[in-house]
């Protein structure tokens, strides 16, 4: 090797040198820095010019000491945590609207309560202090209904903020990446700048992996195109956009619809770099983050607390109100069924007739609701048994319209409807022997406090009664849990917990109706609608009021307990993760001091080839002189 290549050599090695101490310096200074990814410096031999000239060294670029594997499993469970943590806080604060259990104002005391004044009642029905007690403890089990209402719909309304502030930092993050790979793809590889864009963008990358579940594919030219685990790319070169029409303040009747005409809660869009848009809500493309678990608690967990509460006050209110009185049995020849008078069904009342096919011997229940909105007709078909139908009739017509809409809907039963008079509806077999009617029966709600039975709208829908009336626009029952009232004429004359008939009037000392109160809300049966989460269309859940007030408050506490613990446990996972990513593409220092030693070490080894190249050619200039 001739001396000047030796020189040369040194310096190339002292210019590499110098360039890795800037790396070890950058390396070190930003230890702390989040998101900053350990950097080392590419370099590679280069062959000397002649034979004998040997190899110099030359730097290529800057490596990133990423673990690309390690950071993508980070970024699906900083998803899933995210979604977990937010389930978690909500679900809490769902569990604070209801209260401990046998705690002072929770809804299962206000319950306790109303019931226990009622037992009272029924042993001093004279008293009128007994009388205002049943009284107070009927307004306080509304009013705690009413806060529960507003409590759920409250955490519903901070999801909707929640979406709309995590769409704005959703589109920040995706025009970032878009930018950053706008300037990565001009870089050379290697290029220090582009390790310092990189950073950026990963940071970028996770932040948005914390409000959606992603994926990402870098391509050659070091473009990171981002897509949803569904498929949708959220950025490339150009960023989609997110757009959330938020509806401010919701309430139980703010409902997401796919037809955006009856839709009352804001909807999601994605709208491409290509211009195309995407219903994120009804193609269920968002699964996991921040946003996934709004969208859930907006649109399911939540509604099906409302729904709980709802399906509550509703039975409550139906089952001291409501009164089934059975049809009288009729004959016509050989036919042979019953007589139902209509006059008292009112819209979302029921008729309500069984009969039994004679070849097999199948039972059959038919459920005629009253619904005098044509724009909620038909109804869906919710009977338990695939044997039973539930069908919506339109009374507005008259009885000979509401006697062929009963015979179309019905079908080819064997059975026969008519209207012998007034407001009576027949209903008969054929007479062929082919089925038999077993029972009939109407089910309406008694409209007055003083009707001489002791059934009573003791709770109402503000000054209307509750009857359970369906529209096109949902039913009575949504959100009633926020409207529910003590009747006005009961709150203004609170003897009526006892009288039930004026004329002639109720006895003194009569406990019928104050009995029939308490025997209702304690031991009463009743079926309870799939859509609160406890039992299924096939299976519903039928118990009584206490039992079922005790099983969606289990079923809320339970599933705040376990949200709890897949959060912790999820958080254990994204914190191990975490360091594992920072031990292995973090800045170890005592790594970097070791390296800072031997760059040193090299530095001096490579300065003392250049003295020793410079000393023999000063002393072979001389010898030539």
């Amino acid at each position: 090797m001739s001396l000047s290549s030796a020189l040369a050599t040194a310096i190339a090695g002292l210019h590499t040198n110098q360039a890795a101490l800037s790396i070890v310096s950058s390396n070190i200074s930003n230890a702390q820095t989040p998101g900053y990814v350990s950097r080392t410096l590419t370099q590679i031999q280069v062959a000397g010019a002649t034979t004998d000239a040997g190899a110099s060294v030359r730097t290529m670029g800057v490596n990133r000491q990423l673990d690309a594997y390690l950071q993508t499993q980070l970024r699906t469970e900083t998803s899933a945590g995210a979604y977990a943590d937010q389930l978690s806080n909500v679900l809490a604060q769902l569990q604070s609207v209801y209260g401990n259990p046998g705690g002072a104002g929770t809804l299962e005391t206000a319950y306790n309560n109303f019931t226990s004044a009622l037992q009272a009642l029924s042993a001093n029905s004279g008293a009128q202090s007994a009388r205002s007690l049943a009284l107070s403890t009927a307004q306080s089990l509304a009013l705690n209904l009413n806060t529960a209402t507003q409590g759920v719909q409250a955490l519903r309304s901070n999801m909707e903020q929640d979406i709309a502030a995590s769409v704005v930092r959703a589109n920040n993050a995706m025009t970032q990446i878009a930018k950053l790979n706008a300037q990565l793809q001009s870089l050379q590889p290697g290029d220090n700048t582009g390790a310092t864009l990189e950073d950026q963008r990963d940071a970028a990358i996770k932040d948005l992996s914390e409000l959606i579940d992603i994926r990402v594919v870098k391509d050659s030219a070091n473009v990171a195109t981002v897509y949803t685990t569904s498929g949708l790319q959220l950025v490339g070169i150009q960023a989609s956009q997110m757009s959330f029409n938020s509806q401010g303040t919701l309430n139980a009747s703010s409902l997401w619809n796919q037809n955006p005409a009856l839709s009352t809660a804001g909807s999601l869009t994605l709208t491409m770099g290509n211009g195309s848009s995407v219903d994120l809500i009804q193609t269920k493309s968002v699964g996991s983050g921040r946003l996934g678990a709004d969208l859930k608690l907006r649109d399911d967990i939540l509604v099906q607390a409302q729904t709980q509460l709802d399906q509550l006050a509703a039975t409550l209110a139906s089952s001291l109100s409501d009164q089934t009185t059975s049809g009288t049995g009729v004959t016509s020849g050989s036919q042979a069924g019953f007589d139902l008078d209509l006059s008292n069904v009112l819209p979302g009342n029921t008729i309500n007739f069984t009969y039994t096919d004679s070849a097999t011997n199948t039972p059959h229940q038919i459920t005629i609701v009253r619904v005098d909105d044509p724009t909620a007709l038909p109804l869906p078909n919710t009977a338990a048994s695939p044997n039973d139908k539930v069908i919506g009739v339109n009374f507005t017509g008259g009885m000979a319209s509401i006697v062929a809409q009963i015979t179309a809907a019905v079908g080819n039963t064997n059975l026969q409807f008519s209207n012998p008079a007034g407001n009576t509806l027949r209903v008969l077999d054929n007479g062929s022997a082919a089925v038999s009617v077993n029972a009939a029966s109407t089910t309406t709600t008694v409209q007055g406090l003083t009707s001489g039975s002791p059934q009573a709208p003791v709770f109402t829908d503000g000054n209307t009664l509750y009857t359970g009336t369906i529209i096109g626009r949902g039913t009575q029952l949504t959100g009633f849990a926020g409207r529910i009232s003590v009747n006005p004429a009961l709150a203004s004359d609170p003897s009526r917990f006892v009288v039930y008939n004026t004329s002639p009037l109720t006895t003194a000392g009569d406990t019928t109706r104050s009995d029939f109160l308490y025997t209702q809300l304690t031991s009463g049966l009743f079926t309870y609608s799939p859509q609160t989460g406890l039992g299924s269309r096939t299976s519903p859940l039928k118990g009584t009021l206490p039992n079922y007030i005790q099983q969606f408050l289990n079923l809320q506490a339970n599933a705040a307990d376990s949200a709890q613990q897949v959060a912790e446990g999820q958080d254990v996972v994204v914190n191990t993760l975490q360091q594992k990513f920072n031990a292995r593409s973090g800045v170890n220092i005592d790594a970097e001091m070791a390296n800072l030693i031997a760059l040193q070490n090299i530095y001096g080894a490579n300065a003392r080839v250049m003295a020793v190249a410079q000393s023999m050619m000063d002393t072979l200039m001389q010898a030539q002189r």
